[in-house]
């Protein structure tokens, strides 16, 4: 009886073990993953600003031409 009891103990440890090392494989590859979408973030924040200033900029020229007509 108690090998038995220590058996199923044994098996619900070695079940907890595996389930705990998949969800820290899980946990590092979220957390590679955020930081690639942060990276990207970054720079499609960055080009996005860069476009936001060049279209500025275009309107500011054309506003300039046309009271020049």
């Amino acid at each position: 009886m108690a090998d038995q009891l220590a058996m199923q103990v044994e098996h619900k440890l070695d079940a907890l073990i595996q389930h705990c090392q998949r969800l820290e494989r899980d946990n590092a590859e979220l957390t590679a993953r955020e930081k690639i979408l942060l990276q990207e973030r970054t720079l499609l924040k960055d080009k996005n600003e860069i476009a936001k200033t060049r279209v500025e900029a275009m309107i500011k020229h054309l506003k300039s031409l046309e009271s020049e007509s």
